[in-house]
């Protein structure tokens, strides 16, 4: 199969499922192409928005539009680690005799819906890290691999603090992009009051299994990047570090700590998707700007100055694409 035979594959099972989703899911065009882009991408997905936008009905319908085992854990303050991964119970054996048996958790699946993952206790909540990072979890005593492909949708609430627990940083370096669901236009929530209120039925079909999902997602890492182009990337996250010789001055005042190198992957793989979603076999200076502000919000954190004066990471990271050049020679000029 030829590499235009491919992208042109490529592009129309992405337009496939926005297509699919976008019969139950309204309008929230960037929360949709994020989430897909992170799923080509290899990558997981924290949702954050107050109640009732539809993030749990977005990972619902992605689990509808893919052939792939699907599961929800909704977490809550008495979730125990063995309630994710599984644990051992004794059973019988057909001889009469008691055995250890494992018992898998919802972990082991391939699309987990993470929901209001801040609910749960910290102990419980790393019980995801080595799930979301070595595919593979660590229970009774041995390691078990997760099967391919493995992606985890998370969804929190950003307003209700009380029996919520921050999630640390490492768990968020985790997350390819977050995603911030805001409120519908005026159009969009009308429509969704015609699907909603009216026995309206949405009828969504399979698009995609895991195997044609893996060949896609190999497709994905065989996209080139042109030098200067990584090198933006690479300028672009060393920005965010403060009290270094490549932060701008909006970093130095407003951040304790900048993106890791999770965060430049993060950027050059989104671009690769977006690129090959265009039907582009190359990744462009505009790729890596688009994919700024999901892939590194969560990564930046945020001085006491900048909480007191209610700086975003976001407004944070729209100055310093302000401020960081893709031309490389004017990035030189400026230094």
């Amino acid at each position: 199969m030829s590499i235009e035979t491919r992208i042109a594959e490529f592009r129309d099972v992405f337009g496939k499922l926005r297509a699919e989703i976008g019969k139950v899911f309204v309008g929230h065009d960037t929360i949709v192409e994020g989430t897909l882009i992170s799923l080509f991408g290899g990558g997981h997905v924290l949702l954050e928005g107050v109640p009732g936008l539809g993030k749990t009905l977005l990972v619902r319908t992605l689990g509808q539009v893919l052939d792939l085992s699907f599961s929800r854990i909704q977490f809550t303050p008495d979730l125990m680690p063995s309630d994710i991964v599984g644990t051992n119970l004794v059973v019988e054996t057909p001889e009469g005799r008691r055995a250890f048996e494992f018992q898998h958790g919802p972990i082991f699946a391939h699309l987990v819906l993470a929901d209001e993952i801040n609910r749960a206790t910290p102990k419980t909540q790393s019980a995801l890290l080595e799930a979301m990072q070595e595919k593979q979890v660590t229970a009774g005593g041995e390691m078990r691999k997760l099967e391919e492909p493995f992606f985890v949708l998370a969804t929190q609430n950003p307003i209700d603090q009380e029996g919520t627990y921050p999630l640390p940083e490492a768990q968020l370096d985790r997350f390819f992009f977050k995603l911030l669901v805001g409120y519908p236009s005026a159009a969009e929530l009308t429509e969704v009051l015609n699907r909603t209120t009216t026995g309206h039925q949405a009828e969504v079909h399979k698009v995609l299994d895991g195997a044609a999902l893996r060949e896609l997602q190999k497709l994905v890492r065989e996209v080139p990047v042109a030098t200067h182009v990584k090198d933006y990337a690479v300028r672009l996250v060393l920005a965010t570090h403060p009290k270094t010789a490549t932060a701008v001055p909006i970093t130095n005042q407003f951040l304790r700590f900048g993106s890791s190198p999770r965060g430049a992957q993060t950027l050059v793989l989104a671009g690769k998707v977006r690129a090959l979603a265009q039907g582009r076999f190359n990744v462009s200076f505009e790729d890596i700007r688009w994919a700024v502000p999901l892939a590194l919000r969560h990564r930046l954190i945020p001085n006491f100055e900048a909480e007191a004066e209610g700086v975003t990471t976001d407004l944070i990271l729209e100055r310093i694409l302000a401020e960081v050049s893709p031309d490389p020679v004017a990035a030189l000029a400026s230094a």
